[in-house]
């Protein structure tokens, strides 16, 4: 016994050690700006008003002060000559689990799933992990803002809008919660038998009704006073969904599915947002009647269906912007494989859209300022707007093109470290060719 308990003090002793030795290799969050910086001689794209060619942007105190072609430095300004390159809003992944999953395969690293299927009192943004080595990966493609929501089986659990810098996850907290998160794929069962499917699905919608119901008269019962109610953590967490302060965020793509959802959220009286969205374009009529807006889940997919074209998930941007249907470009989100590993590859989805009928400035819009319009936010971001958070993107050139580089990125005014576990592994394997 006793020496058993020497070899475990040794092994405490030999790991705290090599602790010690070890480089960190966390990225450090930036310093609150510390004075006014301007950006001169760039193409300026603001997302809500014309491109200027060669323009210049000031910023001070996390915030965006002057926009335009000439725009005087006061005194003390740091002036970043940036010819040539590119000024971008930072990008806004609309719908992941970064932060609340790090390796699909290690369980112990992954966290954005309850156990049942009625979870709306998850709260998403306290459960983000600052120092995950995702975070870092996606700034570095220039994403700097993501709704961050949390996966299930139905009634997923409230979502936030986080910024990507932060020592801790109150400080990269926009909006929280920003909408309560449901797969609403769970209420259309798939069944070979026509009549059994809406058996379950109405079976489904019943049992749903009887919560929203409860909600409602604790809501009431709460707001009264004359009753002493013991706080039930689920029904609260449904309460700004059922007086529409806050929208739901409904993962659907089969038509059905779409239609399924939207006359729920009409007949509750709800708002409304789509997930996934692949048969939208079929349901534009609907979508544009209750303006109730699409994020859709990435363009590299497969066809849905066996009768569709090649190109379905292509063209689907193009198809909604014809349409007049409010539209964001997200990437895969909770519950797909790749979901937060990926949020790295934003840009080359919308990207993928201008190849398929989306102009660029449209492409640009559907992952900086439509986002965060969806999302509520775009009071403070989105644009390149005076006013609005200084959270934005230097790049070499166009965002939307894989051989671009983001050469500086700001959130809130302050500059963020860029590297990442993938320019680790690059300068890594650079010195040992450089070696040989």
């Amino acid at each position: 016994m006793k020496n058993d308990i020497q070899c475990c003090i040794r092994v405490m002793v030999l790991v705290f050690v090599c602790a010690r030795l070890l480089p960190a290799n966390d990225q450090i969050p930036g310093a609150p700006q510390s004075g006014p910086i301007l950006i001169r001689g760039a193409s300026v794209h603001r997302v809500d008003k014309p491109t200027i060619e060669r323009g210049s942007v000031l910023f001070d105190g996390g915030k965006i002060v002057a926009v335009g072609e000439q725009v005087d430095a006061p005194e003390g300004t740091v002036v970043i000559d940036a010819v040539g390159k590119h000024v971008y809003p930072g990008l806004i992944e609309s719908m992941t689990d970064l932060g609340l999953r790090e390796i699909l395969a290690v369980d112990v690293s992954v966290d954005s799933t309850e156990g049942g299927d009625r979870n709306p009192n998850v709260r998403s943004w306290v459960a983000v992990n600052p120092d995950s080595e995702l975070i870092p990966v996606a700034r570095a493609g220039g994403v700097l803002v993501a709704h961050v929501s949390p996966g299930g089986n139905f009634f997923r659990g409230q979502t936030a809008v986080m910024s990507l810098d932060g020592w801790t996850a109150a400080d990269m907290n926009v909006l929280a919660p920003a909408g309560l998160s449901v797969n609403w794929e769970a209420v259309q069962p798939r069944d070979k038998d026509a009549k059994e499917e809406a058996k379950k699905r109405d079976e489904k919608l019943k049992t749903l009704d009887d919560w929203l119901a409860e909600a409602r008269r604790y809501g009431d019962a709460r707001a009264d006073g004359t009753i002493s109610l013991a706080t039930d953590l689920r029904l609260e967490a449904l309460l700004p969904v059922l007086r529409r302060e806050r929208p739901i965020f409904a993962e659907a793509n089969q038509q059905s599915t779409i239609e399924s959802a939207v006359a729920y959220a009409v007949g509750q009286q709800l708002s409304l947002v789509i997930y996934g969205g692949y048969d939208a374009a079929d349901c534009a009529d609907l979508l544009k009647r209750y303006d109730v807006p699409v994020i859709v889940g990435g363009t590299y997919r497969l066809p849905l269906h066996r009768h569709d074209d090649y190109d379905a998930a292509y063209t689907l941007p193009t198809r909604l912007k014809k349409a007049g249907v409010r539209f964001a470009i997200g990437g895969e989100g909770p519950g797909y494989p790749g979901g937060s590993s990926n949020a790295r590859n934003l840009p080359y989805h919308a990207g993928n859209a201008v190849a398929y009928g989306l102009s660029r400035d449209e492409a640009i819009e559907s992952i900086t300022l439509s986002a965060a319009d969806i999302l509520g936010v775009a009071d403070r971001l989105g644009s390149i707007t005076a006013g609005k958070d200084a959270t934005l993107i230097v790049c070499d050139g166009d965002i939307l093109e894989t051989e671009t580089h983001v050469t500086a990125a700001y959130v809130q005014g302050r500059a963020v470290d860029l590297t990442s576990r993938h320019t680790m592994l690059f300068e890594k394997y650079k010195k040992k060719y450089e070696q040989n």
